[in-house]
Order: C-alpha cells, then structure tokens, then sequence
C-alpha cells in the first residue's frame, strides 16, 4: 500500500498552464473568522509561495472540517466536498484568503526535499482539505471529482504563482504525527492530472488582449503617479 510519506513532486519547469480556471465559493460566514485562523504573511503572498501542501480531514463533512477552522484550531485556502455532500461534483470552498497565512502544518516542522528545508510552512505554502474520513478499518476511496478538483486547484496556483515548485502531502511535513491525505489517496493519478491535464482554451476576452511585452508606447509622455 502507498505510503503518504512519500507523497511529493516538483513541478515541471515547462508545461506551466497557460489558463486554469477554478470554481469556488466562499463558505458561508467564514470571513468573520479570519482574523482568528489566520496570520499575515511574512513572505511576499504572490511571489513567495513555493508549495501546496494537499491534506484530508479525518472527518465526515465540510461542516465538521470548517467548525475547526471556526474555534481557531487551524484553517487552509480551500476545501473540497465529499461525494454526499451538494457541493459535490459543483465547486470547492474557499476558505481562507490566499493573500494570508492558513495555519495548516504547525510551524516548527520541515522536509530536507521541500523549499530547501525551510520552515514556517504556512508561511510559503497554500493548504488544500479533502473531506475524508481516513478510517483505517473501512476504506473510504476519495471520489474521481474530489481527486479532480484538487488538481484543478493545483494547476490554478501553478498558473497563478510564478515560484510555486512542489506539491506535497501533510504526511511528508509531519510524518509522526499525520499520515493525510492518507494511502487510499490516489497520488500518481492526481499527480498526472496536474502536470498531464490538457490546457483549458483561453477565453476570447483574454486570448484577445495584447500581451504586455507587446504594447504599443505611449503617444505622450505619462506622469508616473505611484512608483
């Protein structure tokens, strides 16, 4: 059986998607809670970050996951819906902003393979939920959707984050402590579908719109007024 110790890649230096789009939702109320479960962050918030971090919840329901993040005991950007859930199959929750810390992985842990073994995870990274009991004694298989969606994700901060490298599980970060997003998590499929998924067509709108190292100069001579 995998091991989720393991579960770790680099992004290719090619192959960055040129467009990946994501649906999501904010879950209900949950701006009232950032201020709670959430932290600046020390590095810049675009180009600091260097990894997402994919997590399952060793629970039963997006509620139950988001009453934790709701008391402060730890938060992450995105959640992905179970299979019985009405989200299911629709779009993913949005958690916490991405522009800020989510306190996924507890600050003092690090992997040698991983942003050079830096610490402060939280801090350079992007945390990903997947609603999922993680029993050991019953098999509870992460649908295709969820699997999909999280790499969905993935290739939208790959395309979003010009230094992001590598995707990892919490188990790689935390291995005496965390075994998610657990063995039954099928790495190498939802490792493809992220390097491997076809490029979504850019809109018209955007394909459309001059690129910046194309643009035309100015007629006239612009007064700069925020440098």
């Amino acid at each position: 059986m995998p091991d989720p110790r393991g579960y770790l890649f680099d992004l290719p230096a090619t192959g960055r998607p040129e467009f990946a789009s994501l649906r999501e939702e904010w879950y209900p109320g949950v701006q009232d809670y950032w201020s709670r479960s959430t932290s600046a962050r020390i590095f810049d918030f675009i180009l600091g970050i260097r990894a997402v971090v994919i997590h399952a919840t060793a629970g039963v329901s997006s509620s139950g996951a988001m009453s934790v993040m709701r008391d402060g005991n730890a938060s992450w950007h995105w959640l992905v819906p179970d299979e019985d859930e009405e989200a299911h199959g629709q779009f993913v929750w949005a958690c916490a902003p991405e522009a800020r810390a989510a306190w996924h992985v507890r600050n003092d842990r690090s992997h040698a393979a991983v942003n050079g073994g830096a610490t402060k995870v939280n801090h350079w990274s992007l945390g990903i939920e997947i609603v999922n009991s993680q029993r050991r004694d019953v098999v509870d298989p992460f649908s295709e959707w969820q699997v999909t969606a999280a790499a969905r994700i993935v290739r939208h901060c790959w395309w979003k984050y010009p230094n992001l490298k590598q995707v990892v599980s919490h188990a790689v970060l935390d291995p005496d402590r965390r075994t998610d997003p657990g063995s039954h998590f099928p790495w190498q499929t939802f490792r493809d579908q992220v390097i491997e998924r076809p490029t979504e067509s850019l809109p018209e709108a955007i394909s459309r719109a001059t690129p910046m190292a194309e643009l035309a100069s100015p007629m006239v001579s612009l007064r700069v007024c925020c440098a």
